[in-house]
């Protein structure tokens, strides 16, 4: 604790953000809804930030009783992850295990409880989001206008920070709920 405290005497600089940064995606642990974190763009903690929302994201995200007691959480797309994703495998959510697969095929994307569309299909989201049928299948991307394309949560980089959206009236057309905690962390809400 003392290092936290001398750490925190130190005059502001782009390395001391991202060891703040770094120490409080450790301490939320995946579990607790993180908004507005410091993070710098096409960094592995950029990334690392993004699969901790994406775990909350599905924590507070409610699946009709149907769904079984695996929760598919897809990548489609070029993955920027890297491993930090693979660190929500075996995960548990109200008794579902998070199970990580990368698609390379879109035909299998049915077979996922949640999507993440890659920035590098993001000029193809339209089409593969009317190809989904309309079921409980949570869509997350982090690319620019993705909630136009019909894309549920989408997040973006903006000023070092992660920010989210949300597309109520897509999540509710299939079947989801979104935790009201989820919905007030976002920083649009679109009807």
């Amino acid at each position: 604790m003392h290092f936290l405290h001398r750490l925190l005497r130190l005059p502001d600089s782009r390395l001391k953000r991202g060891i703040r940064a770094c120490l409080f995606a450790l301490f939320i642990g995946y579990g607790l809804p993180a908004a507005h974190l410091p993070v710098y763009a096409g960094g592995v903690l950029e990334y690392q930030v993004k699969a901790a929302f994406i775990y909350n994201f599905i924590a507070f995200t409610q699946w009709p009783d149907t769904t079984g007691p695996t929760i598919n959480l897809c990548v489609y797309g070029e993955d920027f992850f890297g491993s930090e994703i693979d660190k929500l495998q075996n995960k548990s959510v109200d008794k579902r295990h998070i199970n990580i697969a990368r698609i390379g095929n879109p035909e299998k994307l049915t077979d996922c409880q949640v999507i993440f569309f890659s920035k590098s299909v993001s000029g193809s989201l339209s089409s593969f989001l009317s190809d989904l049928p309309a079921r409980p299948i949570l869509t997350l991307a982090d690319s620019p206008n993705a909630i136009s394309h019909g894309i549920m949560i989408n997040m973006n980089l903006v000023n070092e920070k992660i920010i989210f959206e949300i597309n109520l009236g897509i999540v509710r057309q299939s079947g989801l709920d979104i935790s009201s905690k989820l919905l007030q962390l976002a920083t649009k809400v679109h009807q």
